[in-house]
Formats: C-alpha cells, structure tokens, sequence
C-alpha cells in the first residue's frame, strides 16, 4: 500500500496508519490502541468466552435455526437450539454472539512417532498398525473468532447516521440508540461480523466490553479465557507477542502456524482482533486476503461525476444543435 485517501469524515480509508483513534479526532493523549490477540494453538473450545460475553452484555440466546423455528429456540428466545452436526451450537457470529467458537474437524496424514511395541493387537482397523496402508487421525482445530476492530472500518465509513464511531482505545463501537437499522454497515463488513438483531432490526456487533475499558478492566472474554489462548492489551505488545509465539511453534516443528490479521499493511490497515492459526485462514471461515471495501470510493465518486458531467454535456450539446 502506498498513500493514504480520506472520507466524508475526514478519515482515512485506506492505506498505513499508526494511530487510528487520533486519525478519528482524539487529543494526542488519548489511550494506547488496545486489541485481541487469539492463540488458537492453547484453544480447548470450552466457550467460556461465548458464555462470559453473552453474560456480561445481555445478549439474548440465539440459534443456527433462528427464533420461532421448531429445531431451534422458542419465540421468546431463552431456549438454546441445536445445529445437529457440531458442539458449535452458535454457528457463526452474529447480532446476539459477540464471540464465536469454531470446531474443525479434520483428517490428517498420522504422526509418524511410534510409541512401544507391547505386543497386542492394534486396536484400529486393519491397515493401519506399522507402516501398512496410509494411515490417518483425525485432529481438531478450534479457535474464537470476534468483531476484528479494524484500522480501516467500512461499517464505519458506511454509517449514515455516526451510530459507528471509533472509540479512544482504537475499537470500533455500534451506539445503539443511534443507530436506525439501514444495515448498510453489514455488506461492508469484509468479514460478515455486524448483523441486524431480529425482531430489533439494528446492528450489533463487538464492543470490545467498552464499558469495562473504561473502568481499567479487560474484557469479559478473555477475563473468562482459562488457557489464555484470548489475549488482551496494548496492540503493539500484542503483535510482537503473537511474533515470539509463532517462532516458539516453529521451533517445536509446528511449521503451519502463521499469523491471521496483524500485518499493518493488509488490506484493511491490520486488525485490532488477529490471530494465530495452525491452517489456512478459509478452514477457519476467514477471508484469505480481506480488502476494506470502501477503498475504492473517492475514485468511484469522480468517475461518476465524470460520468455525469459528461452526459450533462452530450445533452446539451444536443439541445443546442436542436434549437439550430
């Protein structure tokens, strides 16, 4: 990425930026840019942080299946419904699951390490005891996926009624009682995070526990982490963190760890949610290669006023001609 272009606002849409909440209007005082960093390699799927953040915003119950729907929760929403076919019951992230937890089921080549002869029988299926056959295991892959509070928002850019705001932490905040339920910000999201709350109609999303911030705590989610896997503080300290870890993995022959979303010069500026992943980012549900979509407007704008300029003078020019 090179330079850096502006919005409506006065903010920047794309390119590197250090400091979004000064780009935003805070004081140069303003609180260092905190964010998440998910170890997804210590993750056990326990939900605690789904639990902990439904807990601590009132998120009502919600469901694969939806309100009203026979396989899933009630009309009043307290019954938890079931997809059936994982222990992810939440599906996916949403207006009521501020923290997703994925499970991912995959069959991988077997670890070539044999353990010692006992001399009894193989308790697998024929072919695979010793070197016979390809022999597999099966592995999961679990990670907490969360709003990724990026450094160029398009939920943000996108709001018509400032109801999205960047806050003083660095996060991307949905005022509630702004917001009017247009649902522009949710094809903008270029990871499907923000979603209108059924029978509300306004968008929710993260909040990073703003509120708790605020009073000097972190928040609920990784308060709640019992193996640390959700990490919270300062954005820069996070990234270098995260670096240490990969190399540690690396080192311990995990050559498949990367990191997810904490390149500032990504396609939306570095995210202030990343993690480390053990896969590609699509196993995961994550875009390989996400690109803040509102990039393209200050060039989209004066194309179309260059359209428009132009066909204001083809009709002209054929008004005039007529009147000859």
């Amino acid at each position: 990425m090179t330079g850096r272009t502006r919005g409506p606002r006065g903010n920047s849409l794309y390119g590197p930026l250090a400091d979004p909440s000064a780009d935003a209007g805070y004081p140069a005082g303003h609180p260092p840019r905190v964010g998440f960093f998910t170890d997804t390699s210590v993750c056990i799927g326990c939900k605690a942080c789904e639990v902990a953040c439904k807990e601590w915003n009132a998120l009502p119950v919600d469901s694969p299946a939806g309100p009203g729907d026979p396989a899933g929760p009630g009309a009043d929403g307290d019954v938890l419904g079931l997809t059936g076919m994982s222990y992810d019951n939440t599906g996916a992230l949403g207006a009521s699951t501020y923290r997703h937890v994925a499970f991912i089921e995959q069959t991988v080549p077997a670890r070539t390490a044999r353990g010692v002869d006992l001399g009894m029988p193989g308790s697998g299926p024929p072919g695979a005891d010793g070197d016979a056959g390809d022999a597999t295991e099966v592995r999961w892959l679990m990670s907490s996926d969360v709003c990724k509070h990026c450094t160029h928002a398009a939920c943000l850019d996108v709001c018509p009624t400032g109801a999205l705001i960047r806050t003083e932490h660095g996060t991307v905040l949905v005022q509630d009682d702004i917001c009017n339920g247009c649902g522009y910000c949710i094809p903008a999201c270029p990871y499907g995070v923000i979603d209108q709350r059924k029978g509300d109609g306004r968008a929710f999303k993260c909040t990073m526990c703003q509120d708790r911030l605020g009073a000097g705590l972190m928040p609920a989610c990784a308060t709640a982490c019992p193996t640390e896997s959700i990490q919270f503080g300062p954005l820069d300290e996070l990234r270098a963190r995260a670096a240490q870890r990969v190399d540690a993995l690396h080192a311990a022959g995990v050559s498949a760890a990367r990191l997810y979303g904490h390149d500032p010069d990504d396609g939306v500026g570095g995210a202030g949610a990343f993690f480390l992943l053990l896969d590609e980012p699509e196993v995961y549900g994550l875009p390989p290669d996400p690109v803040v979509t509102t990039r393209d407007l200050p060039s989209m704008w004066r194309h179309a006023a260059a359209a428009a300029l132009t066909v204001a003078g083809t009709v002209a020019a054929a008004f005039l001609g007529a009147r000859r």
